[in-house]
């Protein structure tokens, strides 16, 4: 008689049908893993490094440096709280109060107006940020609060900031 082989050189095919299905399952779920990572990175980074944040980060910075230099002896406040004039000296060898700046909103940005007392004229206006959709001013005690919201149709950022006049 003849020796038949039992040992079989390969795989069947149901062995390399199971093998490929799990190794397509295993590529999938790496796949998916990574596509979720990416698309969280992207949110995350959307929200840190959108226009709401920087332009919060901008006018927060503007509207401490621009307070901290005026005078704590006056300053005018809006009683609807719209806008603020704060009182400056123009060089540090000024010994009167002889420049304003005033903050205000116009057509959804945040504008800074510069200018001088006597006579009252304006000599600039710069814009400080966009995406304004309210911004408020009080008085707390010898500070100035500003209170911003900032709105670009995706994201929206408030911001609250108060600085006190030094000088």
């Amino acid at each position: 008689m003849k020796k038949r082989l039992t040992a079989s050189r390969g795989f069947t095919l149901t062995e390399l049908i199971t093998a490929m299905a799990i190794m397509i399952f295993v590529v999938l779920a790496i796949g998916m893993a990574l596509v979720d990572g990416q698309r969280g990175w992207n949110y995350m980074y959307n929200r840190v490094y959108s226009d709401v944040v920087t332009d919060g980060y901008v006018a927060r910075r503007k509207f401490d440096a621009v307070l901290r230099k005026a005078s704590r002896e006056k300053f005018l406040i809006d009683s609807a709280g719209s806008w603020v004039e704060v009182y400056y000296h123009a060089s540090d060898a000024s010994t009167v109060v002889d420049r304003y700046a005033r903050f205000y909103t116009a057509g959804g940005t945040l504008n800074i107006e510069y200018g001088q007392l006597n006579p009252t004229s304006t000599l600039t206006t710069e814009t400080v940020c966009e995406n304004v959709s309210s911004c408020t001013f009080e008085q707390l005690g010898r500070s100035i609060q500003m209170v911003l919201k900032l709105d670009n149709g995706t994201q929206t950022n408030t911001l609250i900031t108060s600085a006190v006049t030094n000088n």
